[in-house]
């Protein structure tokens, strides 16, 4: 097994948007798949579209804030397939409510409680098993916005960010057992979630587009994967500028996020 192709490769939040083309993009005669989500029907659509490629896939309804349920799924697919390539991507946003009022604590516990206790969850019963084997590889899904928290996202920046410092963390403490660990950041990349987002969306790519880029930079051994280079650029000059005018030049982007009607 090599980085560039990995033949037991778990996704979670495998049934929609980037997850579901991650898991295209790796599936493979050879290849054995389990994808993990909420919703059982997408799963099995994206399934599908996995074994047309020639993979194997197993497919778990678990919610990722079921810790235990999440373990028991991880450790029996791992037990028959040990794990090559993690991808722990399910997430959700939120936003503001009518009026321009705060998003409910509500909103807020659930976005951190998904997008980084989640990820925790997701990989924290795999680490022992692939320091033992010496080998394996843990992708988490962060966000620009990790590096650039958005006012108007302030629950969704924060998960973001804590899954960015995780990573960072994580990857310190692996380093010396053979195993990598890598952070994806990515922009607007076409999906569900995208969608609900109401303001401008500059360099937006498709679903597929990011997948390929990101299994593109994984195979190289980036352990921060964010993208579009032009965001990322923008953002470092922006860290430069004084916080009043960063702030006043944010100001000026109107932001919308629809409600989340996913559940």
């Amino acid at each position: 097994m090599t980085q560039t192709s990995p033949q037991s490769v778990v996704v979670t939040g495998g049934g929609r948007g980037i997850g579901a083309a991650l898991a295209r993009v790796y599936a493979a005669p050879g290849v054995t798949l389990l994808l993990i989500g909420r919703d059982a029907e997408r799963l099995a659509g994206t399934a599908a579209e996995c074994r047309a490629r020639g993979a194997a896939v197993e497919t778990a309804a678990v919610d990722v804030v079921d810790s235990e349920a999440l373990a028991r799924a991880l450790l029996a697919f791992d037990a028959l397939y040990p794990v090559d390539l993690l991808i722990a991507n399910a997430g959700v946003s939120g936003g503001l409510q009518d009026g321009r009022r705060m998003e409910t604590f509500e909103s807020a516990r659930r976005q951190i409680r998904v997008n980084l206790e989640g990820a925790v969850a997701t990989a924290t019963p795999l680490i022992e098993p692939m320091r033992a084997r010496r080998r394996g590889q843990i992708v988490l899904m962060s966000s620009l916005a990790a590096l650039q928290p958005i006012g108007d996202t302030a629950a969704y920046s924060a998960s973001k960010a804590g899954i960015l410092v995780w990573g960072e963390a994580l990857a310190e403490f692996l380093a010396r057992d053979g195993v990598g660990v890598s952070v994806v950041c990515p922009g607007f990349v076409t999906s569900d979630m995208s969608a609900r987002y109401l303001g401008p969306k500059p360099f937006e790519m498709s679903a597929d587009a990011a997948a390929a880029l990101i299994r593109r930079r994984l195979a190289r051994g980036h352990e921060l994967i964010a993208f579009p280079w032009q965001m990322v650029a923008a953002i470092r000059v922006g860290r430069l500028l004084p916080r009043r005018l960063l702030r006043f030049i944010l100001g000026r982007v109107p932001v919308t996020i629809a409600a989340d009607k996913y559940g």
